[in-house]
Protein backbone atom coordinates (compact mmCIF):
# COMPACT_ATOMS: atom_id res chain seq x y z
CA UNK A 1 0.00 0.00 0.00
CA UNK A 2 2.95 2.48 0.68
CA UNK A 3 4.48 2.04 -2.71
CA UNK A 4 0.72 2.57 -4.39
CA UNK A 5 0.42 5.39 -2.62
CA UNK A 6 4.00 6.94 -3.06
CA UNK A 7 2.94 6.37 -7.14
CA UNK A 8 -0.14 8.17 -6.99
CA UNK A 9 2.07 11.25 -5.45
CA UNK A 10 4.57 10.77 -8.18
CA UNK A 11 2.12 11.23 -10.62
CA UNK A 12 0.58 14.42 -9.27
CA UNK A 13 3.68 15.53 -8.47
CA UNK A 14 5.31 15.13 -12.34
CA UNK A 15 2.02 16.40 -14.18
CA UNK A 16 3.18 17.39 -17.86
CA UNK A 17 6.81 16.17 -16.85
CA UNK A 18 5.48 12.34 -16.01
CA UNK A 19 3.91 9.77 -18.25
CA UNK A 20 0.27 7.95 -17.19
CA UNK A 21 0.11 5.28 -15.43
CA UNK A 22 -0.86 2.91 -18.16
CA UNK A 23 2.85 2.78 -19.77
CA UNK A 24 5.26 0.34 -17.66
CA UNK A 25 6.98 1.40 -14.15
CA UNK A 26 9.99 0.24 -12.34
CA UNK A 27 10.98 0.62 -8.82
CA UNK A 28 13.60 3.59 -7.77
CA UNK A 29 14.88 4.44 -4.99
CA UNK A 30 16.53 7.70 -4.16
CA UNK A 31 19.71 8.50 -2.16
CA UNK A 32 22.07 11.59 -1.87
CA UNK A 33 25.32 12.50 -0.45
CA UNK A 34 24.48 16.22 0.24
CA UNK A 35 23.35 16.09 4.05
CA UNK A 36 20.73 19.21 3.19
CA UNK A 37 19.29 17.49 0.54
CA UNK A 38 18.43 14.49 2.07
CA UNK A 39 14.84 13.53 1.70
CA UNK A 40 12.54 11.80 4.39
CA UNK A 41 12.98 8.39 4.81
CA UNK A 42 9.69 7.61 3.82
CA UNK A 43 9.90 8.86 0.73
CA UNK A 44 13.03 6.99 -0.39
CA UNK A 45 11.74 4.48 -1.73
CA UNK A 46 11.48 2.24 -3.26
CA UNK A 47 9.19 4.32 -5.32
CA UNK A 48 7.01 2.74 -8.96
CA UNK A 49 7.45 5.64 -11.55
CA UNK A 50 6.74 5.58 -15.10
CA UNK A 51 10.02 3.66 -17.08
CA UNK A 52 9.50 6.53 -19.50
CA UNK A 53 11.16 8.90 -17.15
CA UNK A 54 14.06 10.76 -18.00
CA UNK A 55 16.11 13.62 -16.02
CA UNK A 56 13.67 16.12 -15.89
CA UNK A 57 10.68 14.12 -14.82
CA UNK A 58 13.04 12.67 -11.99
CA UNK A 59 13.92 15.92 -10.91
CA UNK A 60 10.39 17.33 -10.82
CA UNK A 61 9.95 14.52 -8.33
CA UNK A 62 12.60 15.01 -6.14
CA UNK A 63 12.05 18.79 -5.94
CA UNK A 64 7.81 17.83 -5.03
CA UNK A 65 9.55 14.96 -2.28
CA UNK A 66 11.69 17.71 -0.63
CA UNK A 67 9.24 20.27 -0.81
CA UNK A 68 11.04 23.08 -2.28
CA UNK A 69 9.76 26.16 -2.58
CA UNK A 70 12.24 26.65 -6.30
CA UNK A 71 12.80 24.31 -8.04
CA UNK A 72 16.60 22.62 -8.11
CA UNK A 73 17.24 21.02 -11.35
CA UNK A 74 19.27 17.50 -10.41
CA UNK A 75 21.51 14.89 -11.91
CA UNK A 76 21.34 11.28 -11.37
CA UNK A 77 24.01 8.52 -11.06
CA UNK A 78 22.99 4.80 -11.19
CA UNK A 79 25.52 2.34 -9.01
CA UNK A 80 27.42 5.57 -8.54
CA UNK A 81 29.06 5.68 -12.03
CA UNK A 82 26.82 6.30 -14.87
CA UNK A 83 24.66 9.69 -15.53
CA UNK A 84 20.89 8.94 -16.48
CA UNK A 85 21.24 10.87 -20.30
CA UNK A 86 17.86 8.86 -21.34
CA UNK A 87 15.11 7.21 -20.19
CA UNK A 88 14.72 4.90 -17.56
CA UNK A 89 13.86 2.24 -19.80
CA UNK A 90 16.16 3.10 -22.51
CA UNK A 91 19.39 2.88 -20.00
CA UNK A 92 17.72 -0.75 -19.09
CA UNK A 93 17.43 -2.05 -22.38
CA UNK A 94 21.50 -0.56 -23.02
CA UNK A 95 22.92 -2.47 -19.83
CA UNK A 96 21.27 -5.56 -20.32
CA UNK A 97 19.42 -4.92 -16.76
CA UNK A 98 15.96 -6.50 -15.77
CA UNK A 99 12.60 -4.31 -15.65
CA UNK A 100 12.16 -6.23 -12.37
CA UNK A 101 15.60 -4.10 -10.89
CA UNK A 102 14.95 -1.50 -8.22
CA UNK A 103 17.48 0.99 -9.32
CA UNK A 104 19.52 3.32 -6.90
CA UNK A 105 19.63 6.81 -8.18
CA UNK A 106 22.10 9.04 -6.64
CA UNK A 107 20.82 12.39 -7.02
CA UNK A 108 22.66 15.72 -6.87
CA UNK A 109 22.02 19.47 -8.54
CA UNK A 110 23.19 19.54 -12.03
CA UNK A 111 25.87 21.72 -13.35
CA UNK A 112 24.25 25.23 -14.82
CA UNK A 113 25.42 25.73 -18.48
CA UNK A 114 28.55 27.93 -18.49
CA UNK A 115 26.97 31.09 -20.23
CA UNK A 116 28.84 34.04 -21.43
CA UNK A 117 29.62 36.63 -19.53
CA UNK A 118 32.56 38.30 -20.69
CA UNK A 119 35.54 38.76 -23.50
CA UNK A 120 38.78 40.88 -23.67
CA UNK A 121 40.34 41.76 -27.14
CA UNK A 122 43.53 41.80 -27.92
CA UNK A 123 46.31 42.57 -30.80
CA UNK A 124 47.03 39.39 -31.98
CA UNK A 125 46.05 35.83 -31.30
CA UNK A 126 45.65 34.82 -27.52
CA UNK A 127 47.86 31.72 -26.73
CA UNK A 128 47.49 31.47 -23.06
CA UNK A 129 45.52 32.14 -19.90
CA UNK A 130 45.43 31.91 -15.86
CA UNK A 131 44.00 33.20 -13.72
CA UNK A 132 44.45 33.93 -9.59
CA UNK A 133 41.29 34.36 -6.99
CA UNK A 134 41.42 33.82 -3.53
CA UNK A 135 40.79 29.97 -4.64
CA UNK A 136 44.01 29.18 -6.93
CA UNK A 137 47.18 27.67 -6.20
CA UNK A 138 49.29 31.31 -6.70
CA UNK A 139 46.79 32.92 -3.55
CA UNK A 140 48.40 30.99 -0.81
CA UNK A 141 49.10 33.35 1.73
CA UNK A 142 48.26 36.11 -0.05
CA UNK A 143 44.28 35.59 -1.05
CA UNK A 144 43.01 39.07 -3.32
CA UNK A 145 39.76 39.87 -2.01
CA UNK A 146 36.33 39.28 -3.69
CA UNK A 147 36.39 41.46 -6.89
CA UNK A 148 40.23 41.60 -7.08
CA UNK A 149 40.79 38.32 -8.68
CA UNK A 150 43.17 39.28 -12.09
CA UNK A 151 43.62 36.99 -15.15
CA UNK A 152 46.48 36.90 -16.74
CA UNK A 153 47.06 36.29 -20.38
CA UNK A 154 49.53 35.92 -23.15
CA UNK A 155 49.85 36.53 -26.47
CA UNK A 156 51.28 36.27 -29.99
CA UNK A 157 52.52 39.76 -29.89
CA UNK A 158 55.12 39.03 -27.22
CA UNK A 159 52.92 40.29 -24.31
CA UNK A 160 51.71 39.55 -21.25
CA UNK A 161 48.60 41.57 -19.96
CA UNK A 162 47.16 40.90 -16.59
CA UNK A 163 43.24 42.08 -16.88
CA UNK A 164 40.50 42.34 -13.92
CA UNK A 165 37.28 40.43 -14.42
CA UNK A 166 35.34 43.64 -15.68
CA UNK A 167 38.14 43.89 -18.11
CA UNK A 168 40.31 46.78 -17.64
CA UNK A 169 43.37 46.07 -18.53
CA UNK A 170 45.66 46.69 -15.54
CA UNK A 171 49.36 46.11 -16.71
CA UNK A 172 51.09 45.19 -20.10
CA UNK A 173 54.91 43.83 -19.85
CA UNK A 174 57.75 45.16 -21.70
CA UNK A 175 57.58 44.08 -25.89
CA UNK A 176 59.93 42.60 -28.05
CA UNK A 177 61.46 46.57 -28.85
CA UNK A 178 61.22 47.90 -25.42
CA UNK A 179 64.28 49.47 -24.79
CA UNK A 180 66.19 47.68 -22.46
CA UNK A 181 65.47 44.25 -23.33
CA UNK A 182 63.10 41.71 -21.14
CA UNK A 183 60.31 41.17 -23.26
CA UNK A 184 60.31 37.72 -25.48
CA UNK A 185 61.53 38.14 -28.60
CA UNK A 186 63.77 41.42 -27.74
CA UNK A 187 66.85 39.62 -28.03
CA UNK A 188 66.12 37.75 -31.43
CA UNK A 189 65.38 39.07 -34.95
CA UNK A 190 62.21 38.35 -36.62
CA UNK A 191 58.58 38.91 -35.20
CA UNK A 192 57.17 35.47 -35.15
CA UNK A 193 59.87 34.69 -32.45
CA UNK A 194 58.49 36.62 -29.28
CA UNK A 195 55.16 34.65 -29.85
CA UNK A 196 54.42 33.63 -25.61
CA UNK A 197 53.04 30.46 -25.81
CA UNK A 198 52.70 29.64 -21.66
CA UNK A 199 52.19 31.83 -18.95
CA UNK A 200 51.19 31.35 -14.97
CA UNK A 201 50.86 32.79 -11.71
CA UNK A 202 53.66 31.66 -9.88
CA UNK A 203 52.53 33.93 -6.60
CA UNK A 204 50.95 37.11 -6.04
CA UNK A 205 53.76 39.30 -7.35
CA UNK A 206 55.49 36.69 -9.66
CA UNK A 207 54.78 35.37 -12.99
CA UNK A 208 56.11 32.86 -15.34
CA UNK A 209 56.37 32.70 -19.21
CA UNK A 210 57.67 31.10 -22.03
CA UNK A 211 57.82 31.13 -26.22
CA UNK A 212 59.37 30.84 -29.42
CA UNK A 213 62.17 32.91 -28.67
CA UNK A 214 63.27 29.66 -27.07
CA UNK A 215 63.65 31.48 -23.51
CA UNK A 216 61.73 31.00 -20.20
CA UNK A 217 61.17 34.46 -18.14
CA UNK A 218 60.16 35.45 -14.72
CA UNK A 219 58.24 38.52 -14.01
CA UNK A 220 57.62 41.12 -11.62
CA UNK A 221 54.28 41.68 -10.78
CA UNK A 222 53.00 44.91 -8.96
CA UNK A 223 49.40 44.58 -8.19
CA UNK A 224 48.82 48.50 -6.21
CA UNK A 225 45.20 48.77 -7.57
CA UNK A 226 43.22 48.96 -4.52
CA UNK A 227 46.07 50.97 -2.78
CA UNK A 228 45.68 53.41 -5.80
CA UNK A 229 42.60 53.37 -6.10
CA UNK A 230 41.57 54.11 -2.12
CA UNK A 231 43.90 56.79 -2.21
CA UNK A 232 42.29 58.47 -5.59
CA UNK A 233 38.91 57.80 -4.57
CA UNK A 234 39.50 59.82 -1.66
CA UNK A 235 41.02 62.91 -3.52
CA UNK A 236 39.57 62.48 -7.54
CA UNK A 237 36.32 60.45 -7.29
CA UNK A 238 35.51 57.12 -9.06
CA UNK A 239 36.94 58.10 -12.27
CA UNK A 240 39.89 59.06 -11.09
CA UNK A 241 40.76 55.96 -9.03
CA UNK A 242 40.10 53.62 -11.83
CA UNK A 243 43.30 55.54 -13.73
CA UNK A 244 45.13 55.68 -11.31
CA UNK A 245 44.74 51.49 -10.00
CA UNK A 246 45.81 50.82 -13.70
CA UNK A 247 48.59 52.98 -13.93
CA UNK A 248 50.07 51.54 -10.49
CA UNK A 249 49.90 47.88 -12.05
CA UNK A 250 53.06 46.90 -13.34
CA UNK A 251 54.63 44.16 -14.92
CA UNK A 252 58.67 44.18 -14.76
CA UNK A 253 61.11 41.68 -16.13
CA UNK A 254 63.34 39.73 -13.24
CA UNK A 255 65.09 36.69 -14.76
CA UNK A 256 65.58 35.18 -18.48
CA UNK A 257 66.28 31.09 -18.34
CA UNK A 258 67.85 30.40 -21.20
CA UNK A 259 68.66 26.50 -22.09
CA UNK A 260 66.25 25.30 -24.94
CA UNK A 261 66.78 25.56 -28.61
CA UNK A 262 63.56 25.44 -29.81
CA UNK A 263 60.17 26.92 -28.66
CA UNK A 264 58.48 26.39 -25.36
CA UNK A 265 55.66 25.34 -25.31
CA UNK A 266 54.61 24.67 -21.94
CA UNK A 267 55.22 25.38 -18.27
CA UNK A 268 54.31 24.30 -14.97
CA UNK A 269 55.07 26.11 -11.75
CA UNK A 270 55.43 25.33 -8.11
CA UNK A 271 56.05 28.68 -5.78
CA UNK A 272 56.69 26.51 -2.40
CA UNK A 273 60.08 25.02 -4.17
CA UNK A 274 60.82 27.54 -6.34
CA UNK A 275 61.08 25.44 -9.19
CA UNK A 276 59.54 26.00 -12.96
CA UNK A 277 59.22 22.83 -15.38
CA UNK A 278 59.00 24.00 -19.31
CA UNK A 279 58.46 21.78 -22.13
CA UNK A 280 60.35 22.15 -25.68
CA UNK A 281 60.11 21.56 -29.28
CA UNK A 282 63.14 20.34 -28.92
CA UNK A 283 62.51 17.11 -27.51
CA UNK A 284 63.34 18.12 -23.48
CA UNK A 285 61.93 19.60 -20.03
CA UNK A 286 64.07 22.38 -18.54
CA UNK A 287 63.92 21.99 -14.73
CA UNK A 288 64.98 25.58 -13.49
CA UNK A 289 65.17 27.63 -10.31
CA UNK A 290 62.92 30.57 -9.77
CA UNK A 291 65.66 32.04 -7.07
CA UNK A 292 68.53 33.62 -9.11
CA UNK A 293 70.88 33.34 -6.84
CA UNK A 294 70.39 29.56 -6.50
CA UNK A 295 70.05 29.23 -10.30
CA UNK A 296 73.44 27.98 -12.40
CA UNK A 297 75.10 30.91 -15.33
CA UNK A 298 73.11 30.79 -18.14
CA UNK A 299 75.36 27.86 -21.12
CA UNK A 300 77.18 30.77 -23.31
CA UNK A 301 75.94 28.84 -26.33
CA UNK A 302 72.43 29.84 -25.51
CA UNK A 303 72.50 33.32 -24.96
CA UNK A 304 71.38 36.12 -27.12
CA UNK A 305 74.43 37.36 -29.88
CA UNK A 306 76.26 40.41 -28.07
CA UNK A 307 74.71 42.62 -30.85
CA UNK A 308 71.40 42.47 -29.36
CA UNK A 309 72.93 43.45 -25.83
CA UNK A 310 71.52 46.91 -24.34
CA UNK A 311 74.48 47.45 -23.06
CA UNK A 312 78.52 45.97 -22.87
CA UNK A 313 80.87 45.49 -19.85
CA UNK A 314 84.40 47.14 -21.17
CA UNK A 315 86.54 44.45 -22.68
CA UNK A 316 87.42 41.41 -20.99
CA UNK A 317 91.27 40.50 -20.67
CA UNK A 318 90.77 38.42 -24.13
CA UNK A 319 89.99 41.85 -25.63
CA UNK A 320 85.78 40.33 -26.02
CA UNK A 321 83.22 42.10 -25.37
CA UNK A 322 81.09 41.39 -22.85
CA UNK A 323 77.25 41.69 -22.50
CA UNK A 324 75.95 43.44 -19.66
CA UNK A 325 72.31 42.27 -19.56
CA UNK A 326 70.05 44.44 -17.50
CA UNK A 327 68.23 41.13 -16.42
CA UNK A 328 69.97 38.37 -15.11
CA UNK A 329 70.35 35.44 -17.43
CA UNK A 330 70.25 32.14 -15.99
CA UNK A 331 70.69 28.56 -16.82
CA UNK A 332 68.78 25.22 -16.15
CA UNK A 333 69.04 23.05 -13.03
CA UNK A 334 68.92 20.02 -15.53
CA UNK A 335 67.58 19.47 -19.08
CA UNK A 336 65.86 16.13 -18.86
CA UNK A 337 66.30 14.13 -22.41
CA UNK A 338 64.18 10.77 -23.50
CA UNK A 339 61.62 12.30 -25.50
CA UNK A 340 61.81 11.72 -29.46
CA UNK A 341 59.37 14.14 -30.23
CA UNK A 342 58.47 17.97 -29.61
CA UNK A 343 57.21 17.80 -25.85
CA UNK A 344 53.56 19.19 -25.69
CA UNK A 345 53.09 19.37 -22.09
CA UNK A 346 54.74 19.17 -18.45
CA UNK A 347 52.93 18.43 -15.18
CA UNK A 348 54.09 18.27 -11.68
CA UNK A 349 52.49 15.32 -9.95
CA UNK A 350 49.47 16.52 -7.63
CA UNK A 351 51.14 15.44 -4.46
CA UNK A 352 54.83 15.12 -5.06
CA UNK A 353 56.48 18.42 -6.30
CA UNK A 354 59.68 16.19 -7.14
CA UNK A 355 57.76 14.26 -9.74
CA UNK A 356 56.55 15.31 -13.36
CA UNK A 357 54.42 13.98 -15.89
CA UNK A 358 55.52 15.18 -19.65
CA UNK A 359 53.49 14.31 -22.81
CA UNK A 360 54.97 14.63 -26.31
CA UNK A 361 54.27 14.29 -30.13
CA UNK A 362 55.98 10.95 -29.84
CA UNK A 363 52.69 9.66 -28.36
CA UNK A 364 54.24 9.06 -25.14
CA UNK A 365 53.59 10.12 -21.07
CA UNK A 366 56.52 9.95 -19.63
CA UNK A 367 56.73 9.92 -15.93
CA UNK A 368 59.86 11.34 -13.98
CA UNK A 369 62.09 11.80 -10.64
CA UNK A 370 62.85 15.42 -10.39
CA UNK A 371 65.54 15.43 -7.94
CA UNK A 372 67.79 12.33 -9.42
CA UNK A 373 66.45 13.64 -12.74
CA UNK A 374 65.81 10.46 -14.02
CA UNK A 375 62.95 8.67 -15.88
CA UNK A 376 60.60 6.28 -14.09
CA UNK A 377 58.15 5.30 -16.54
CA UNK A 378 56.98 5.52 -19.83
CA UNK A 379 53.73 4.54 -21.55
CA UNK A 380 53.44 5.24 -25.07
CA UNK A 381 49.97 5.52 -26.68
CA UNK A 382 48.09 5.31 -30.60
CA UNK A 383 48.28 8.68 -30.81
CA UNK A 384 49.95 12.35 -30.29
CA UNK A 385 49.24 13.77 -27.00
CA UNK A 386 49.41 17.52 -26.79
CA UNK A 387 47.88 18.30 -23.53
CA UNK A 388 47.94 16.96 -20.21
CA UNK A 389 46.15 17.32 -17.08
CA UNK A 390 46.13 15.51 -13.46
CA UNK A 391 42.94 14.20 -11.56
CA UNK A 392 44.45 13.03 -8.40
CA UNK A 393 41.49 11.39 -6.59
CA UNK A 394 41.01 8.62 -9.61
CA UNK A 395 44.54 8.00 -9.75
CA UNK A 396 44.69 9.20 -13.76
CA UNK A 397 45.84 11.41 -15.86
CA UNK A 398 44.19 12.96 -18.88
CA UNK A 399 45.42 13.86 -22.26
CA UNK A 400 44.18 15.29 -25.30
CA UNK A 401 45.36 14.02 -28.36
CA UNK A 402 45.42 14.92 -32.19
CA UNK A 403 42.73 12.46 -32.82
CA UNK A 404 40.39 14.56 -31.39
CA UNK A 405 39.94 12.92 -28.23
CA UNK A 406 40.81 13.17 -24.68
CA UNK A 407 42.61 9.43 -22.95
CA UNK A 408 42.65 9.38 -19.56
CA UNK A 409 45.47 7.03 -18.45
CA UNK A 410 46.31 5.16 -15.82
CA UNK A 411 49.91 5.72 -14.65
CA UNK A 412 50.42 3.42 -11.97
CA UNK A 413 52.78 0.96 -12.80
CA UNK A 414 50.76 -2.11 -11.94
CA UNK A 415 47.61 -0.41 -14.22
CA UNK A 416 46.32 -3.13 -15.98
CA UNK A 417 45.80 -1.62 -18.94
CA UNK A 418 47.50 2.10 -20.11
CA UNK A 419 44.30 3.82 -21.18
CA UNK A 420 41.45 4.09 -18.29
CA UNK A 421 38.87 5.63 -20.57
CA UNK A 422 38.32 8.07 -23.99
CA UNK A 423 35.98 11.24 -24.19
CA UNK A 424 34.99 11.88 -27.76
CA UNK A 425 33.04 14.97 -29.21
CA UNK A 426 35.80 17.36 -30.75
CA UNK A 427 36.11 17.33 -34.42
CA UNK A 428 39.74 19.18 -34.01
CA UNK A 429 42.78 18.39 -31.70
CA UNK A 430 42.63 19.11 -27.77
CA UNK A 431 45.10 21.61 -26.95
CA UNK A 432 44.55 22.38 -23.23
CA UNK A 433 42.66 20.87 -20.46
CA UNK A 434 41.80 21.83 -16.86
CA UNK A 435 39.84 19.90 -14.25
CA UNK A 436 37.09 21.29 -12.54
CA UNK A 437 38.50 22.48 -8.98
CA UNK A 438 34.95 22.11 -7.43
CA UNK A 439 34.23 18.44 -8.67
CA UNK A 440 36.75 15.43 -8.81
CA UNK A 441 34.91 14.50 -11.89
CA UNK A 442 34.45 16.49 -13.74
CA UNK A 443 37.00 18.07 -16.73
CA UNK A 444 37.28 20.84 -18.83
CA UNK A 445 38.98 20.70 -22.41
CA UNK A 446 39.96 23.31 -25.07
CA UNK A 447 40.02 22.50 -29.30
CA UNK A 448 41.19 23.39 -32.40
CA UNK A 449 37.55 23.20 -33.58
CA UNK A 450 36.77 26.24 -31.74
CA UNK A 451 34.95 24.90 -28.53
CA UNK A 452 35.33 24.52 -24.88
CA UNK A 453 33.95 20.97 -23.55
CA UNK A 454 33.12 20.42 -20.42
CA UNK A 455 32.98 16.29 -19.66
CA UNK A 456 31.68 14.43 -16.45
CA UNK A 457 33.52 11.05 -16.13
CA UNK A 458 30.92 9.43 -15.04
CA UNK A 459 28.35 10.29 -18.08
CA UNK A 460 29.39 6.59 -19.15
CA UNK A 461 27.66 4.75 -22.40
CA UNK A 462 26.10 2.15 -20.48
CA UNK A 463 26.11 -1.37 -21.78
CA UNK A 464 28.79 -3.18 -23.24
CA UNK A 465 31.87 -1.08 -24.14
CA UNK A 466 31.31 0.80 -27.41
CA UNK A 467 35.13 1.05 -28.40
CA UNK A 468 35.74 -3.01 -29.25
CA UNK A 469 37.95 -4.22 -26.34
CA UNK A 470 41.76 -4.07 -27.46
CA UNK A 471 43.96 -6.45 -28.92
CA UNK A 472 47.24 -7.03 -26.93
CA UNK A 473 49.76 -3.91 -27.75
CA UNK A 474 46.68 -1.38 -28.59
CA UNK A 475 45.89 1.21 -26.31
CA UNK A 476 42.00 2.43 -26.99
CA UNK A 477 40.02 2.85 -24.06
CA UNK A 478 36.78 0.79 -23.70
CA UNK A 479 34.78 2.59 -21.53
CA UNK A 480 33.49 5.92 -23.70
CA UNK A 481 32.06 9.00 -22.20
CA UNK A 482 29.90 11.98 -24.09
CA UNK A 483 30.50 15.89 -23.14
CA UNK A 484 27.94 17.63 -20.70
CA UNK A 485 28.11 20.48 -22.77
CA UNK A 486 29.53 22.91 -25.59
CA UNK A 487 30.54 25.90 -25.74
CA UNK A 488 31.02 28.24 -28.64
CA UNK A 489 33.00 31.36 -28.83
CA UNK A 490 31.21 33.89 -29.09
CA UNK A 491 33.18 35.77 -31.62
CA UNK A 492 31.53 33.71 -34.40
CA UNK A 493 28.10 34.84 -33.58
CA UNK A 494 26.03 32.74 -35.54
CA UNK A 495 28.34 32.29 -38.02
CA UNK A 496 28.98 28.50 -38.90
CA UNK A 497 32.36 27.53 -38.13
CA UNK A 498 34.22 24.36 -39.40
CA UNK A 499 36.81 22.60 -37.93
CA UNK A 500 37.31 26.14 -35.82
CA UNK A 501 38.55 27.93 -38.70
CA UNK A 502 39.78 31.78 -36.73
CA UNK A 503 38.46 30.71 -33.68
CA UNK A 504 40.65 27.63 -32.63
CA UNK A 505 41.19 27.75 -28.62
CA UNK A 506 44.49 27.67 -27.45
CA UNK A 507 44.14 27.19 -23.67
CA UNK A 508 41.61 27.27 -21.16
CA UNK A 509 41.23 27.61 -17.23
CA UNK A 510 39.09 26.42 -14.45
CA UNK A 511 38.90 28.68 -10.96
CA UNK A 512 35.80 28.24 -8.69
CA UNK A 513 35.81 32.31 -8.52
CA UNK A 514 35.59 33.50 -11.95
CA UNK A 515 34.83 30.53 -13.88
CA UNK A 516 35.61 29.17 -17.47
CA UNK A 517 38.39 31.59 -19.14
CA UNK A 518 39.88 30.60 -22.43
CA UNK A 519 41.98 32.28 -24.88
CA UNK A 520 41.88 31.79 -28.84
CA UNK A 521 42.92 32.68 -32.85
CA UNK A 522 40.02 35.25 -32.31
CA UNK A 523 42.05 37.08 -30.27
CA UNK A 524 39.75 36.82 -26.77
CA UNK A 525 39.67 36.12 -23.67
CA UNK A 526 36.51 34.90 -22.67
CA UNK A 527 34.79 34.19 -19.53
CA UNK A 528 31.64 31.70 -19.22
CA UNK A 529 30.11 31.00 -15.58
CA UNK A 530 27.15 29.31 -14.82
CA UNK A 531 24.43 31.17 -12.84
CA UNK A 532 25.14 29.37 -9.58
CA UNK A 533 29.27 29.76 -9.45
CA UNK A 534 32.62 29.82 -10.97
CA UNK A 535 32.35 27.62 -13.94
CA UNK A 536 28.66 26.17 -13.28
CA UNK A 537 28.81 25.79 -9.79
CA UNK A 538 28.44 22.19 -7.67
CA UNK A 539 27.38 18.93 -8.83
CA UNK A 540 27.41 16.74 -11.30
CA UNK A 541 26.31 17.17 -14.98
CA UNK A 542 23.51 18.74 -17.02
CA UNK A 543 21.45 18.46 -20.62
CA UNK A 544 19.21 15.71 -21.06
Amino acid sequence: MATESLTSTTQRAGADALSTESGPQIKVQFTTQLPDLQLPEQHTGPILVPASLRRYGLSTLVNHLLGTSRPTPFDFLISGAIILRTSLDDYLAASGRSAETTLVLEYMPSLVPPLPLASFEHDDWVSCVDVRSATSAAAAGAAPAGGHERILSGSYDGILRVWNTSGQLLAASPGAGAGGGGGHGSNVKGGFLCAIKAASFMSATRLVSSGMDRTVRVWKYTDATATAAAAAADDDGPASASASASSAARIEPEMELYGHTASVDAIAVHEPTSRILSASADGTIGIWSSAAARAPAAPEARLPPPSHAPRKKPASSSGRARPHPAVPQRGPLRLLAGHTGPVSSVRFAAHDPTVAHSTSWDHSLRTWDLPTATLVDSRTTAHALLSLACLPSLQLLAAGTSARHITLLDPRAHAARVVAMTLRGHANAVVALAPDPGCEYRLLSASHDGTCRVWDLRARTPGPPVVPEPAPGATDGAVVVQSLYTIERESCGRRRVVAGEGVKVFDVCWDPEVGIVSAGEDRRVQINRGQGGGGGGGGGGGGG
